[in-house]
């Protein structure tokens, strides 16, 4: 196993004038052993500082060490890591056991190794009964299981996941997500995982690295981003639905953004007056969405109350209050957070 350290890593396309520059000057370190989300919308350039890490992009600035060594000059195949892809990319004509043996033959481990190692992962995988099979008779989740054996069997220092769980449907992300964890707590192999799912990045990460444009916006562990996101584009993108963003909202003070998560505003007898406009009933919840009875704030309110609650009638005027200990505040032109002395 191994850290991951990236110094101010850019990487543009082209040269000159004509230079498009997609990675910013990006900085973190990943501890040893640690599981790591890389989370950001698309086009965000997630994927982009993965595969540099992997070798298949090249540097244009900057310093990549695993573990000790800075390995900007070095092959894929010379850094120690295992890369698993969103389309499996599984020999189709080879068996699942030579799907998962290719790496290890090729490097001309010994037959005996080979097979302790495969029986290994496999079992660890819950695919030992699917070995003779060839690709096509799996399902996508097995498939991807197969992928994930091929890269334990290698015994990597550092894990690397492309959005692995893309073309699964909803019950077998949830599945492989918790076949994810297991694997990470057995085997401690440092993880680098992108995803644009927020719900994955929530639920796997130890620490998440939340990007936006190239850049950085937040590194930190799932409850520090839910909880105290460090930009205006953080609390929006963290969390289903987002966090309210308000201009208009009465106890803002000027140029300042007031940031309050649905389930923190409370329906009652006094409050802000707010209009609804539609409700959506989501079994043990309901998400009110509201705007202000003044017409000039027109800012939509999203409101997460439970199902035992009475229900607002569309059209009708509630009233809500936020709870004072969930308020953050935000600069409304750089949209960094505004730390509040309590």
């Amino acid at each position: 196993m191994a850290s991951i350290t990236l110094k101010s890593i850019i990487k543009r396309y082209g040269s000159g004038k004509t230079a498009n520059q997609v990675i910013h000057g990006v900085n973190a370190e990943i501890h040893d052993g640690e599981f790591v989300v890389i989370v950001g919308p698309s086009g965000c350039g997630k994927s982009t500082l993965l595969r540099m890490v992997a070798g298949l992009e090249e540097i244009t600035e900057g310093e990549i060490s695993i573990g000790n060594r800075v390995v900007n000059q070095l092959e894929p195949s010379e850094r120690d890591i295992a890369m698993v892809f969103q389309n499996y990319a599984l020999y189709p004509h080879m068996s699942v056991y030579d799907n998962m043996a290719y790496g290890l033959k090729i490097a001309r481990v010994s037959s005996d190794e080979i097979r302790r190692r495969v029986d290994k992962a496999a079992g660890i995988l819950e695919i030992g009964p699917f070995l003779s099979r060839k690709p096509r008779e799996l399902s996508g989740g097995q498939r991807q299981r197969v992928a994930m054996g091929r890269a334990i069997v290698r015994q990597p220092q550092v894990f690397l996941f492309d959005e692995p769980l893309s073309n699964l449907d909803a019950k077998l992300r949830a599945q492989t997500r918790l076949e994810i964890q297991k694997l990470h707590r057995e085997l401690g192999i440092t993880s680098l995982f992108v995803t644009h799912d927020q719900v994955e990045a929530m639920t796997l990460a130890q620490r998440m690295l939340v990007m936006n444009a190239g850049r950085v916006e937040q590194f930190g562990t799932p409850e520090e981003v839910y909880h105290r996101p460090a930009t205006t584009f953080v609390a929006s993108f963290m969390g289903s639905p987002p966090m309210n963003l308000l201009r208009h909202a009465p106890d803002a003070p000027p140029d300042t953004v007031m940031g309050i998560r649905p389930e923190h505003l409370d329906i009652g007898p006094q409050g802000w007056p707010l209009r609804v406009e539609a409700v959506e009933m989501l079994g043990a919840e309901r998400l009110t969405y509201a705007r202000w009875v003044n017409d000039a704030q027109d800012e939509l309110l999203i409101v997460r109350s439970e199902e035992s609650q009475t229900m607002a009638v569309p059209g009708s005027v509630v009233h809500v209050t936020p709870r004072a200990d969930k308020i953050h505040f935000f600069n409304a032109h750089t949209g960094q957070r505004i730390e509040v002395s309590a």
